[in-house]
């Protein structure tokens, strides 16, 4: 039976932002893949051997491993998100939407880049616009990174019963300095972009592509989720979906009901809460 989430204020008080210090994670940075396999290991047949040796719990509600989103989920960066595409497209000639930030969650990179300069008119190339943004959010979390409270107790927590994938919308660079940041960089056995596949959410293409190197079947995975086109997406890799809804940018109902267990917050993210999952 789905869980059903507090009324959207109580939710609200609990996303009061953890502001970590300024961090050398967070400056500077450069792209680099967060794929750990073991030393030798190329492909998905020995990342599965891999990940068995290291004992994912099967026996307890079916869930062999959970795939975290970042944005939203354990860094409240949406509203900078937010924040910085309004300027680049108010600083060059485009106009702001209303149902603009609700289209970009999730898209990625080069989608997200494309819709400011195609679609509201910005007079920059998409890979100008994307560099931009791209730095004005780095200096952003170099300032003050928004960890949502609990974020790196409830992934601990996954991680001492579960190996933990990262299926995010955000830049390689901004979660390789993020997880950095937050000491959390060695916690995720793969943590990717949808930089690296296709089609951003809602398509499928960033949780299987996360499942697969993780070497686990999508069935088994639980997805932890924000946004209406994460939830779409998690949902149609075929992953049991966990809901945990931002306050200020609520998922759409349609989406919401995709969700096999709906949060309040990352304190209610336990293992037996998720373990509990059919």
């Amino acid at each position: 039976m789905r869980r059903r989430m507090r009324d959207p204020q109580e939710a609200d008080e609990g996303r009061d932002e953890h502001i970590l210090a300024p961090s050398a994670a967070l400056t500077g940075i450069r792209p680099r893949r967060r794929i750990r396999p073991p030393i030798g290991c190329v492909s998905v047949s020995c990342l599965r051997t891999s990940v068995a040796e290291t004992g994912p719990v099967s026996d307890i509600g079916g869930v062999e491993a959970v795939v975290f989103d970042l944005d939203g989920v354990l860094v409240d960066s949406e509203p900078l998100w937010e924040q910085v595409r309004r300027q680049v497209v108010a600083e060059h000639g485009g106009r702001w939407t209303a149902d603009a930030q609700s289209r970009l969650m999730g898209m990625s990179t080069p989608e997200w880049s494309r819709y400011l300069s195609d679609g509201l008119g910005v007079d920059l190339p998409p890979d100008d616009v994307a560099a931009l943004v791209i730095d004005r959010m780095g200096a952003r979390y170099a300032d003050r990174l928004p960890l949502i409270p609990g974020a790196v107790e409830a992934v601990r927590a996954m991680a001492a019963r579960w190996p933990l994938g990262l299926a995010s919308s955000s830049p390689q660079a901004l979660i390789d300095g993020v997880l950095d940041a937050a000491a959390l960089g060695d916690v995720f056995t793969v943590a990717l972009s949808t930089e690296g596949v296709a089609r951003g959410k809602p398509a499928p293409d960033i949780y299987l592509t996360v499942a697969e190197r993780l070497g686990m079947d999508p069935a088994r995975c639980a997805a932890v989720e924000d946004s209406s086109n994460g939830l779409r997406s998690a949902a149609s890799a075929g992953m049991r979906v966990i809901a945990i809804p931002h306050p200020r940018y609520p998922p759409d109902p349609d989406a919401l009901a995709l969700a096999g267990l709906v949060l309040p917050g990352l304190d209610s993210l336990t293992p037996a809460a998720v373990a509990a999952m059919r």
